[in-house]
């Protein structure tokens, strides 16, 4: 059951961009779009539920972005700003945090925000009988408390310096009035204290949002924000061609060139925190022999790969963070030799005709066309890949028992350097499904989570990472950037590098 949790976590990590047909759906009435002041948006998919701490499905995220607030937020360039907290202190040791929170906050249900609502939502949390998605984000808290309504208190077992990073993530770290678990409307009818209120789910899909007049961040220019679930890339387009949605983050890749020339649609993108890997089940063999794993490294053309799967919308990069973070390690050992790849196959003694399976799912179209590349290239060393496509669902399922030789997939909204690598290759990490083990790696990892100088931080990691890449843990792939399209009667909207969907600052003209 426990992996069974962690691997429907790994959804949080992830953007969903589900392809179907191009025959269209049907989006509702287009005159909506003429309610003034009111933006629709376009999204991938319908949201599973609106409980903030236990789904961990992107269009869910998309939609309680804009309903819920978190203690602290990543600003533009990441680094975390005062939200529902205006100012923070750390103990000398740095093992206690205290946070004063901002005056004058009300929830949508007209009560006033207070302490208790943090220690109640991050007590909900860490509970480990829940089965909150972001728990594993807690794990060095040993306890919150409210000295009074204005204060929050944290202690933690050893020092943190991504603590910020871990509360103010958008994604499952909502706070949360109690009374709303208690009703169990959580689920249904979410109250934050965030920009637009809650109004409804539609039997459509849509759901309708509109402007929080009591917003503590100032006012709010949009009347209301309505998301629209759109599966096909290519259909959300066509609609804001046509001018029957004013917003989408579902471009397809191949257009993005064509798009930006164009005067009657915007489109931006950012260099991203996310990144996209394939990994091997080290417990299984061959893939425990690390020169497989390496020969595999060097037969793939990681180019070729991320220009099929995302043209020019991604750079390939054999590390997780990319290349505009202060801790990206500069590392890339396995340039495209099959020559290579070959002498190291030959001391493996795996034959001639072996055959691995290569797990992907179609709700993310470019792990489909991603492992279609990589099969046609390792082909060429004697590597026959089955290519095996499955539902979301069945894949988590299939990755949390580890049945799988191999699997492509992606994180996104990371932003300190743990968010990267401890829960993927510690050997303790929760998402290890591939089975990655090393004493070395692990002890560097801890040391560098608990480092508070940025620079050691970078040295422990670059260390460690070295490692990581050499001994082919994850196979990396590329950076995504984060690209996103809207009218030009949209403005102030700003594509953000964690990949959260903020409409606070949104204005719609004409």
């Amino acid at each position: 059951m426990a992996r069974r949790l962690l691997a429907v976590l790994t959804a949080l990590l992830l953007v969903a961009a589900a392809c179907n047909d191009d025959d269209g759906i049907d989006i509702g009435d287009p005159d909506d779009t003429e309610a003034e002041g009111v933006l629709i948006a376009a999204i991938s998919g319908e949201p599973d539920r609106f409980d903030p701490h236990l789904t961990t499905a992107y269009p869910s995220f998309q939609v309680l972005e804009n309903v819920y607030d978190t203690l602290v937020q990543p600003g533009d360039d990441l680094t975390m700003e005062e939200a529902l907290a205006t100012d923070w202190e750390v103990s000398d040791d740095n093992l206690t945090w205290t946070f004063t929170l901002r005056e004058g906050v009300t929830w949508h249900n007209g009560r006033a925000f207070v302490a208790d609502d943090v220690v109640y939502s991050y007590e909900r949390i860490m509970d480990e009988e829940f089965g909150a998605a972001n728990a594993f984000r807690f794990e060095s808290i040993e306890s919150v408390s409210a000295p009074d309504d204005g204060t929050v208190v944290i202690e933690l077992t050893r020092p943190t310096p991504n603590l910020l990073a871990n509360i103010g993530a958008f994604k499952g770290m909502a706070i949360v009035p109690e009374e709303i678990v208690e009703d169990g409307t959580i689920d249904t009818e979410p109250v934050g204290t965030g920009p637009f209120r809650f109004v409804e789910q539609r039997p459509d899909g849509e759901i309708v949002l509109e402007r929080n007049p009591d917003y503590w961040g100032g006012d709010v220019a949009l009347e209301g924000v309505r998301f629209r679930p759109i599966p096909d890339a290519t259909v959300a387009m066509t609609n804001l061609e046509r001018g029957e949605v004013h917003w989408t983050d579902s471009v397809p890749p191949q257009q993005i060139s064509a798009l930006e020339g164009r005067d009657d649609i915007v489109v931006e993108s950012v260099s991203g925190g996310d990144y996209w890997y394939m990994a091997m089940n080290i417990e299984r063999e061959p893939f425990g022999d690390v020169d497989f794993r390496r020969a595999v490294s060097f037969a793939l053309d990681r180019e070729a790969i991320t220009e099929a799967a995302l043209f020019e919308a991604a750079t390939p990069n054999q590390t997780a963070i990319p290349e505009d973070s202060f801790f990206h390690f500069d590392y890339a050992p396995f340039e495209y030799d099959r020559d290579q790849a070959m002498e190291l196959l030959e001391g493996t003694g795996i034959g001639d005709d072996f055959s691995m399976d290569l797990m992907v799912t179609n709700e993310f179209p470019e792990t489909v066309t991603a492992a279609q590349v990589i099969a046609d290239q390792l082909s060429e060393v004697g590597i026959d890949v089955q290519i095996r496509e499955l539902d979301f669902a069945q894949w988590l399922d299939e990755q949390g028992e580890g049945n799988f030789d191999s699997f492509l997939l992606g994180w996104i909204g990371n932003i300190d350097p743990d968010d990267f690598y401890y829960a993927q290759h510690h050997s303790e990490g929760g998402f290890n499904f591939h089975g990655y083990s090393n004493p070395q790696v692990d002890e560097l990892l801890d040391r560098a989570r608990a480092e508070t100088d940025d620079d050691t931080r970078k040295e422990l990691y670059d260390e460690a990472v070295k490692m990581i890449v050499d001994e082919v843990s994850y196979l990396y792939l590329y950076n995504p950037d984060v690209v996103h399209a809207w009218v030009p009667e949209v403005s102030g909207y700003e594509v953000r590098a964690d990949s959260a969907i903020r409409f606070e600052n949104v204005s719609l003209s004409g």
